[in-house]
C-alpha cells in the first residue's frame, strides 16, 4: 500500500499542487492543479511581497488544503522559492500560511531548486541517458543545471525571472541586455570547472511555463495535454517564429493565440527571450520540453 503524498510550488508566478504516489520510482499523479497567483507582481525591495499577490497566494493554498484533505494525504512537502526568499514580509507571510492552512512552506535555495527540479525532469524524459543542460524559466529566477544523467555536475540559479524582467525591464533591448549579462556570468562559471564543452554534446531541456507554453503554442493546442508536451522537441526557428508573432501584439490580442494561458500574456515574451538567448550564447539549435520539473521532484523526494 503506498502512501497518498503531495507536494506543492509555490512559485513567483504559479502555485501548483500534485497529489500522487511514488511506484517504482516513477510519480503517479492522482490530482495535478495550478493557479497563476502571481505572487512576486508588486514586488519590491522594502516592502516585499504585495498585500494583493499575498492574498491570491494564500487563497490558492486554503483551495489546496481542502483538495489534500479530501485526497486523503499522509505526507506533504511544500516548499516556496525566488518571491518568498527574497521578501522582507516572507517569514511573516510563511506563518500566516500555517495559520491558516495548516501547510507549513519550507523556502528552498536555489541549489536544491535546481537539483529537485533536476530529478523530477529526468524522471518524465524517454532517454534518461547522457548529459543533460536543464534550465527551468520562473518568475523570480532561472535555474540551470548541467548533469550527466541524474548526476548533478553544475547548478546555479540566475536572477532571471519573467515576472521581475516584465515589470522592471519592460522594453525587449533592456531585458535582453539583462539576460546576455547573466548567461554569460553562467558561462563563465562552467568554463571555470572545465565544463563548457560538455555542452556540445548535451541536451537542452527546457521546464516551466515558458517551456510548455511554446510547445502548446507549436502544437496549436486549445485544450493542454501534458502528455503530447511532455518530451516535444521544439527548434529555435520555431521559437524565434513564435516570438516574432507574439510580439507585436497587444495582452489582449494573445490570449486568442491557441495554447497561450491566460496569466501569461504579458509574461511570455520575457520568458522566449530567456530562452532564445539560452539557446545562442550556449549553441542549441533544438530543446526538449518537459511537463516534469521541481513539483515532481519534490514528490519523489516523499517516496525515498
Amino acid at each position: 500500500m503506498h502512501d497518498v503524498l503531495a507536494s506543492i510550488d509555490l512559485g513567483t508566478n504559479t502555485a501548483r499542487l500534485l497529489i500522487g504516489k511514488v511506484e517504482g520510482g516513477a510519480v503517479a499523479p492522482i490530482l495535478v492543479k495550478r493557479r497563476i497567483t502571481r505572487l512576486g507582481g508588486g514586488f519590491t525591495r522594502e516592502a516585499g511581497i504585495s498585500p494583493a499577490a499575498w492574498q491570491r497566494s494564500l487563497d490558492a493554498l486554503i483551495d489546496f488544503a481542502a483538495d489534500m484533505k479530501r485526497g486523503g494525504v499522509t505526507r506533504l512537502r511544500a516548499v516556496a522559492t525566488s518571491a518568498v526568499r527574497d521578501a522582507a514580509n516572507g517569514a511573516a507571510f510563511c506563518s500566516e500560511v500555517i495559520d491558516r492552512t495548516g501547510i507549513r512552506l519550507e523556502v528552498i535555495d536555489g541549489e536544491e531548486e535546481g537539483l529537485l527540479t533536476l530529478a523530477g525532469v529526468i524522471s518524465g524524459l524517454t532517454r534518461k541517458e547522457g548529459d543533460f543542460f536543464v534550465f527551468d524559466v520562473g518568475g523570480g529566477s532561472t535555474e540551470y543545471t548541467l548533469a550527466e544523467s541524474r548526476r548533478p555536475l553544475h547548478t546555479e540559479s540566475l536572477p532571471l525571472g519573467v515576472v521581475r524582467l516584465t515589470e522592471g525591464k519592460p522594453d525587449v533591448p533592456a531585458m535582453e541586455e539583462k539576460i546576455g549579462r547573466e548567461l554569460a556570468g553562467l558561462g563563465k562559471s562552467l568554463e571555470g570547472k572545465g565544463l563548457r564543452g560538455r555542452l556540445d554534446g548535451a541536451t537542452l531541456v527546457g521546464t516551466a511555463g515558458t517551456a510548455t507554453t511554446l510547445a502548446a503554442i507549436s502544437l496549436q493546442m486549445t485544450d493542454y495535454d501534458y502528455r503530447r508536451v511532455n518530451n516535444h522537441v521544439i527548434t529555435r526557428d520555431e521559437i524565434g517564429r513564435i516570438f516574432t508573432m507574439l510580439l507585436p501584439l497587444s495582452s489582449e490580442e494573445r490570449l486568442t493565440v491557441p495554447g497561450l494561458e491566460k496569466g501569461r500574456e504579458d509574461l511570455i515574451i520575457a520568458g522566449i527571450l530567456i530562452t532564445l538567448k539560452t539557446m545562442d550564447v550556449f549553441g542549441f539549435d533544438r530543446m526538449t520540453v518537459s511537463d516534469f520539473g521541481l513539483l515532481e521532484g519534490v514528490l519523489l523526494g516523499l517516496g525515498v
